[in-house]
């Protein structure tokens, strides 16, 4: 098993330029002291992280909780909004909270009282950024998010297409715990995967779900940022840090006169 990141090593070693990762934990509010366990280890590596909060799960004590980690760790936890309660509401197909079966007006109503707990338990901590339970939702989704205020729709790459309007993208690459043939991957197929996502030419985004991890997660995610540290070519950064380059490259490309260059986190 000691093997199992050498084709994401030799994937990093072949990198033009150094490559941004990302690390989106869903489900915050769920399972505390699974989270708490998490952050632990990426506190030990001084690595970032994304929380998706549920906002009706979110109770004042973690609010509390993570506000002090944060201020802590200045900017290395972000914190954004992760649905409303996290519950289905499709009688019919895949599970979904703001799908199909719900108009414009319903999913307004709902991002907006989850947009105003959050403020309520965590002040401006949060960012402007949505990822909806079990990366699903509509194009009237985005709508409502922009209505709402909401700059980012972070899903998983190859989510249906929707058109997301003046929302940008930023979905993850890599599902951690995901599933082939009834059976969680091995380490050397998350590997292989890890290593085909940073040859594109985009920030790499890794998703977790602490309420799920077993006993081999965290000793696989230590040996992960072992690497991750060590390498000149990996820049690990939080959702609005990808974001904020982003951006950044957007105005110099529209100026006139500038020389348009690879997004790159240096």
């Amino acid at each position: 098993m000691d093997n199992w990141l050498d084709p994401l090593r030799r994937a990093l070693d072949g990198a033009p330029a150094p490559l941004p990762l990302f690390f989106r934990d869903d489900d915050a509010g769920w399972a505390d002291d699974q989270l708490f366990a998490l952050l632990d280890l990426f506190h030990r590596y001084a690595m970032p992280i994304d929380l998706a909060v549920i906002p009706l799960a979110l109770t004042p004590r973690l609010a509390d909780a993570l506000l002090a980690r944060r201020a802590e760790h200045k900017c290395a936890l972000g914190l954004h909004q992760h649905g409303y309660a996290h519950l289905n509401h499709e009688i019919v197909g895949r599970k979904c909270e703001f799908g199909p079966s719900r108009g414009m007006s319903r999913q307004l109503e709902e991002l907006a009282a989850g947009h105003d707990r959050l403020r309520a338990l965590l002040g401006d901590n949060t960012d402007p950024i949505f990822t909806p339970p079990w990366n699903r939702c509509t194009e009237e989704t985005a709508q409502a998010l922009a209505i709402e205020g909401f700059e980012t729709l972070s899903r998983i790459r190859g989510s249906a297409a929707i058109e997301v309007g003046q929302l940008r993208k930023l979905d993850v690459a890599i599902d951690w715990h995901k599933r082939e043939n009834g059976k969680r991957m091995p380490p050397t197929r998350l590997g292989s995967q890890l290593a085909q996502a940073a040859q594109q030419p985009t920030a790499v985004g890794i998703m977790l779900h602490h309420a799920v991890m077993d006993t081999s997660d965290l000793p696989l995610l230590g040996e992960l940022f072992e690497l991750l540290a060590r390498h000149r070519n990996a820049v690990c950064v939080t959702m609005q840090e990808v974001q904020r380059v982003a951006r950044s490259h957007e105005i110099s490309a529209s100026s006139p006169g500038q020389r348009r260059e690879r997004c790159t986190l240096e």
